[in-house]
């Protein structure tokens, strides 16, 4: 009898283990070139497929010479342009057409090949891959009721996090690190496991990387060259939260039951984001709500009743058109982080579903900024119109999101009301921040006063500060510094060649800058402001002949940087400014300065100031 295997039995490792029941005992096993060139390449990719079906030829190696088969490899090996239409059935064909040469049984468990094969009018021997029932694994041995993950590497000591939500401490598990042989273990059982087990499945797997979930644990499995060594990084809930749990729950509850809403959860990684997320989509699909989530990797501890997808075709914006047919009414979509993921939040939410994601930000209002610019300003409440801010495992913050039509926030006059975003504590009903476009910017204004005692600059306060700046740098030559004396009066100090340039003929010139921002200007000279000199102007030089507030710097650009040299700060983080306006934080080098490739955003907003002739500065970073 002679049997050809094709390339998904040997992987499977199911033709030794027929010959063991002694279905093919005595056979001769002919083995095509094209099945060892397809196993070596997967092999040489670090695809643990590869390795597999090299091992089960070892083994049928073994049985030829316990006389148990006999062994041969017939065929040629496929040339570079048919391994490369593998994917396309090239190999498949070449290797039914050996099995039909050779009249011999053609031994698969892919069902295409199988249908194929007899169709066109081989003996096809077709076993079903084996699913068997998987126990625990290694890894699971390292977690305890505490442990949320456990990080393993080879020439590593095994270490883990442990503790509660809030308080988590990184801490090593064991004495002595372990070797590769140990880790290549662990890591094939893993893999193993997701394959053989109903209870797991393979979630990503590429060259040098596999991601599997298995039961209630997300393995993150790392090969080299991927990583620098073999890597795993098992991951478990330890808390199960109901929505009645948290504070403000009876409020929050009614929220979501409400309507469909547009909801952010955010939090820092490890405060509970996704703890209350899943408690949040248990809560609504107990109250008669279709619920859906779109993750990758899926690790939310969901019921069956919640149906988890992940990407379709490589994009999440296929996900969303699949889920715009199912019809659910609400989507947990986790993991909200690239631009493409806030455009598909977006698309499904004005499409009337109704969206709860999770992102990852350090502030409440962080979560909701990270909209602008990605969605249209007046777009967002509709988009979303609730923000949770998870911190230590609890409901730290609750923000309502509306548009009103009104003046800002520290602006008098009437003509100067625009659409504004107004962010509003949930709990007290006060409103902390405004979100509005003022002079073309988007800019986020907090209401309440920042820490820094009663004599810190508001929020408004530094917008003002910027757009009556920016209008009198059109005008002067030199340094422009301002000061603000109430929320409708200011004082522009500027060199004294420039007074007749900025007050202008009449005080005409000067007269359109304040209607246009709604605020008495006064215009001195340097020498009448009682900073100028003593570290209170934007850029004043101290007594001792340092800088005090900041420096004035003049940046060399050259053909792939622009060099910006700084006096002092060696090696600590300043910030970059045009002008008063933020540009960027940075290191200074050893050397004394900040280098910044030209083509980068940063670069290019920097050119544009040197253009202007913006005063530009360094100021330590608070």
């Amino acid at each position: 009898m002679n049997v050809v295997p094709d390339t998904s039995v040997v992987i499977d490792g199911r033709v030794s283990a027929t010959i063991d029941d002694g279905q093919f005992e005595g056979a001769t096993i002919s083995v095509p070139e094209a099945v060892v060139a397809e196993l070596e390449a997967q092999a040489n990719d670090g695809i643990e497929s590869g390795w597999d079906g090299l091992e089960e030829l070892q083994r049928l190696a073994e049985l030829a010479d316990e006389g148990v088969i006999d062994l041969e490899y017939v065929g040629e090996r496929p040339n570079a342009i048919e391994r490369g239409h593998a994917s396309e059935g090239e190999i498949d064909a070449l290797i039914r057409d050996l099995a039909e040469d050779l009249e011999a049984t053609f031994l698969t468990s892919d069902v295409v090949q199988a249908e194929v094969a007899r169709a066109k009018g081989l003996d096809v021997e077709h076993v079903s891959p084996e699913v068997r029932e998987v126990g625990a694994l290694t890894v699971e041995n390292y977690f305890d009721e505490q442990t949320m993950s456990v990080h393993l590497k080879t020439g590593a000591v095994p270490k883990a996090k442990r503790g509660e939500l809030g308080d988590m401490h990184y801490q090593a598990i064991a004495d002595d690190p372990l070797d590769e042989e140990t880790m290549d273990e662990y890591a094939r059982e893993i893999v193993d496991a997701a394959k053989e087990s109903s209870d797991g499945f393979l979630e990503l797997s590429q060259p040098g990387m596999k991601i599997v979930q298995f039961r209630d644990f997300r393995i993150a499995v790392g090969r080299p060259p991927f990583s620098d060594g073999i890597e795993i990084t098992a991951v478990r809930p330890i808390a199960q939260t109901d929505i009645e749990d948290y504070e403000n729950a009876e409020e929050l509850k009614d929220r979501l039951l409400e309507r469909q809403r547009g909801v952010l959860i955010s939090g820092a990684p490890g405060a509970g984001k996704s703890t209350f997320a899943q408690a949040v989509a248990r809560f609504i699909s107990d109250h008669d709500y279709a619920v859906k989530t779109m993750e990758k990797p899926r690790d939310l501890q969901v019921g069956p009743e919640i149906t988890q997808y992940t990407e379709l075709g490589g994009e999440m914006a296929n996900t969303a058109d699949a889920l715009l047919m199912v019809r659910p009414d609400y989507t947990i979509y986790d993991e909200v982080r690239k631009t493409d993921d806030f455009e598909v939040f977006a698309d499904m939410r004005l499409a009337g579903v109704g969206m709860i994601g999770v992102v990852h930000a350090t502030r409440a209002i962080d979560a909701l900024q990270r909209l602008v610019g990605r969605v249209e300003l007046g777009m967002i409440p509709q988009v979303v119109d609730t923000v949770v801010y998870i911190e230590a495992g609890e409901v730290d913050t609750v923000y309502d999101v509306k548009t009103e039509v009104k003046v800002p926030a520290g602006l008098t006059e009437e003509d100067l009301a625009r659409p504004v975003i107004q962010v509003t504590n949930f709990e007290t009903g006060e409103p902390e921040y405004e979100i509005y476009t003022f002079n073309r910017q988007v800019v986020t204004v907090p209401l309440k006063e920042e820490e820094g005692g009663p004599g810190s600059e508001s929020g408004v306060d530094r917008i003002a500060k910027q757009e009556i700046e920016r209008e009198i740098r059109s005008i002067a030559r030199g340094y422009v510094d301002v000061e603000l004396r109430s929320q409708d009066k200011a004082v522009v100090y500027v060199e004294e060649d420039d007074i007749s340039s900025v007050i202008g003929k009449g005080g005409g010139r000067i007269t359109d800058v304040e209607n246009r921002l709604g605020i008495d200007i006064d215009v001195r000279t340097h020498d009448e402001n009682p900073n100028y000199g003593a570290g209170g102007g934007s850029a004043g030089a101290s007594s001792d002949g340092g800088q005090a507030a900041g420096q004035m710097v003049t940046p060399e650009v050259t053909s792939r940087h622009i060099v910006i040299p700084v006096d002092g700060n060696h090696g600590e983080t300043v910030e970059v400014q045009a002008g008063g306006d933020y540009l960027f934080t940075a290191t200074v080098s050893r050397g004394g300065e900040i280098q910044v490739s030209r083509g980068s955003a940063i670069a290019d907003e920097l050119e544009q100031a040197i253009d202007r002739k913006d005063p530009i500065t360094v100021v330590p970073s608070s």
